[in-house]
């Protein structure tokens, strides 16, 4: 999943606040993390039509944190791309666990 703090927002219902947030799921690339790195690779769901696959979560269903790493090929980067446009920009993420080992020693 992925959010941004653009992606927060509440609504009210019968008098009671619902923190939410807009999220974009990831899929994993395969059964097994990358030999190289021992890191997983993942990209962005999609339905079978080819939208991307969004959905609004409660706020408290945010676990934690994930640090992703572009998978950047054999190709050169535009010098122009801003890092608020890596999401769109690249195809495919490393999950980065070895940021923060307390903050994402659960993942996958």
């Amino acid at each position: 999943m992925k959010l941004q703090e653009s992606n927060v927002f509440s609504f009210k219902f019968n008098w009671v606040t619902y923190p939410c947030a807009l999220v974009q799921w990831f899929n994993k690339v395969s059964d097994c993390a990358d030999e190289n790195t021992g890191m997983w690779i993942i990209h962005p769901s999609v339905h079978d039509n080819g939208t991307p696959n969004f959905a609004v979560i409660h706020i408290d269903m945010v676990y934690h944190a994930a640090h992703l790493i572009p998978v950047y090929g054999p190709n050169f980067i535009a010098d122009d791309i801003k890092y608020f446009h890596a999401y769109d920009a690249f195809h495919s993420f490393y999950v980065n666990k070895f940021a923060d080992y307390h903050a994402f020693e659960i993942v996958l």
